[in-house]
């Protein structure tokens, strides 16, 4: 989560597309074996099959919406019961459209019918008892994570969200060692279930025509499933020189600091250093790898606090911004409805989400918000996602969606690299914009959330896809996790992990089943956006220091790639917004330029690589 964050939990990315019960199937299924099927044929199946899931998607997003606010046997079961039934006629849909496949129809027909066969997750196997069993198998993950706590013996239990507060503070290695292990704790009993997923979700992505629930994934981005991978990487081999840099420095001052038996500067980082706890951002310890130099970087966690900021004005600040570039507020019952705090009573899942009940105007958010500067970017992502979800809202269903998913991800961190000095100033946070000697500290301190956080974002499906396709048994699944680590990010396991060690479900997408390559995406597609719109805006700055608060011209631009949903492929999207059909990763190099600049300066003479 870059900070712990999605559009929404694992079942409802299937529910989007497509959850309904057992009713009587579209016309087409019962002409089809008669006569030949047509064109006509695959346009009435269209829309009786979205007509139908439509209808019935509403009360399985409310008992989603339940469970997750509310972990108990009761909403576990509810949940359960509704994902399984509704994936199972989305299944029976899916099936029925690809046998579409050959049938000559105009592209939008085309199109409408691959998102319908490549909507899954985890797809259903057509035996009722595999699909009963693979949704009981998905819920029970879920909720294993949302439980999970550490109980040292000599110390009180500690929630996940108390650990995360202690590995951002906490600077003696040995208690960040206690901590690490102890989150991991968790996840060993979730293997054997994993392990029973991936056959159950596999039987089902071949039963629509795929090899795996890999190809099944990889074939989600109007591109053939085996040219996704190596774009991936063409990407990733443009932002490494500069992630290599930004490594060198963090493991030299590490090494620093807590002596370089702890932290040897020709291995890996040690990953419970980095003061995350997956290692996967590291803004928390920008102390200890800061310039030397006094830099004035404002400090909105204290300035929050000062202002008397509290949840709710946190969330409605957020909405303001959206509000100055035009766009509607949000309804009523978004202050309502919404989770903006952790319940003193009950079990919930507090990653941040962003969710659209009824496919039109029952917009919530979920989250445990902390007052921090942190948390405050989060919500203006969140609220990213549920402008989103309302801008496309008038789309037929299946095109409710982003035009891929790190569209989606990257749209409300577009609006977050607008929470710049400058629009801190504008809404009365700060009282001075610091002048430009003091973008380096900026700089680090976005580039060891952002740049330290894309190489986890590849790695993470990268690892699910070779699990995902039987490339990587069980009995190495933890190996081939940490294999990855090593080789994208430059990060170990602080000790030997043990025989039964399931790190990858330490991890809330692991057993959330959501997709992470979206996280990928959205952190090289955010600076892309962020580039276009200020050029749009009218900002003849850097563009690191540019907001685009305020300027209608934006709000306008970005809004109608917004309201395309997924109606069309995502490379149009892209271009109707920056003007280039292909993903680039040059506005982050653009982005960053006085940073690296610096960091090869300070890494002169520095043992480097990993």
């Amino acid at each position: 989560m870059l900070r712990q964050k999605l559009s929404m939990p694992a079942i409802l990315v299937a529910l989007a597309l497509g959850t309904t019960a057992c009713q009587q199937p579209p016309q087409t299924q019962k002409q089809e074996t008669a006569r030949t099927l047509t064109p006509e044929d695959a346009r009435i199946f269209l829309q009786e099959a979205q007509a139908e899931l439509e209808k019935l998607q509403l009360p399985a997003v409310q008992a989603a919406w339940a469970y997750a606010t509310y972990i108990n046997q009761d909403t576990s079961a509810v949940s359960a019961y509704l994902s399984e039934k509704l994936s199972s006629r989305q299944a029976e849909l899916a099936k029925e459209a690809a046998k579409f496949s050959d049938v000559q129809v105009d592209a939008d027909t085309r199109r409408q019918l691959n998102l319908l066969v490549n909507s899954f997750v985890l797809a259903p196997p057509s035996d009722s008892e595999k699909s009963e069993r693979l949704a009981k198998l998905s819920s029970e993950l879920d909720g294993m994570y949302g439980k999970g706590k550490y109980c040292p013996q000599d110390g009180e239990c500690m929630s996940l969200g108390e650990m995360t507060a202690k590995m951002a503070r906490v600077r003696d290695h040995e208690e960040l060692l206690d901590i690490w292990q102890g989150w991991r704790q968790i996840s060993p009993p979730m293997k054997p279930l994993y392990e029973e997923l991936v056959t159950l979700a596999n039987e089902g992505a071949q039963e629509l025509g795929f090899a795996d629930t890999s190809e099944l994934w990889r074939g989600k981005y109007d591109m053939p499933a085996e040219e996704f991978g190596p774009e991936l990487d063409r990407t990733w081999n443009q932002v490494k020189p500069f992630y290599d840099a930004l490594h060198c420095h963090v493991r030299a001052k590490l090494g620093e600091h807590y002596g370089t038996d702890v932290v040897p500067q020709d291995l890996p980082i040690p990953a419970h250093l980095l003061g995350n706890m997956w290692a996967q951002t590291w803004g928390n310890i920008y102390e200890l790898v800061k310039p030397e130099q006094k830099m004035t970087v404002p400090d909105v966690t204290a300035a929050l606090k000062d202002q008397n900021y509290d949840e709710i004005k946190m969330v409605e600040q957020a909405e303001s911004f959206f509000s100055s570039l035009g766009f509607a507020e949000l309804p009523e019952t978004f202050w309502e409805r919404s989770q903006f705090t952790k319940p003193r009573d009950r079990d919930v899942i507090c990653h941040a989400s962003a969710w659209d009940i009824d496919d039109k105007d029952d917009l919530r958010i979920k989250m445990c918000i902390q007052k921090t500067g942190e948390e405050f970017n989060v919500i203006h992502h969140e609220l990213g996602h549920n402008y989103y979800q309302r801008a496309y809202k008038d789309q037929p269903l299946l095109y409710r969606g982003s035009a891929n998913d790190g569209f989606h991800e990257a749209i409300g961190d577009t609006i977050a690299l607008s929470i710049t000095p400058k629009y801190l100033k504008q809404i009365d946070l700060i009282d001075e914009i610091p002048d430009e000697s003091n973008d380096i500290g900026m700089l680090m301190q976005v580039a060891l959330d952002k740049i330290a956080f894309i190489p986890f974002g590849l790695m993470v499906d990268q690892w699910r896809w070779k699990v995902l396709s039987g490339e990587v048994k069980p009995e190495n699944y933890n190996q081939a996790w940490w294999e990855l680590r090593e080789k994208y990010q430059g990060v170990r396991a602080p000790i030997e992990r043990p025989a039964d060690a399931f790190d990858p479900g330490s991890k809330y997408h692991v057993p959330g089943n959501t997709p992470y390559t979206r996280y990928f995406l959205a952190h090289i597609l955010q600076f892309q956006f962020h580039k276009a719109l200020c050029e749009i805006a009218g900002d003849k700055g850097p563009i690191h220091r540019c907001s685009i608060y305020g300027s209608k011209e934006a709000g306008e631009a970005l809004n109608a790639m917004l309201e395309m949903g997924q109606s069309r492929p995502w490379q149009e999207a892209l271009e109707s917004l920056t003007g280039s059909a292909q993903m680039d990763a040059t506005a982050v190099l653009d982005y960053f330029a006085p940073l690296k600049t610096w960091l090869d300066e300070q890494n002169q003479g520095r043992q480097c690589g990993f």
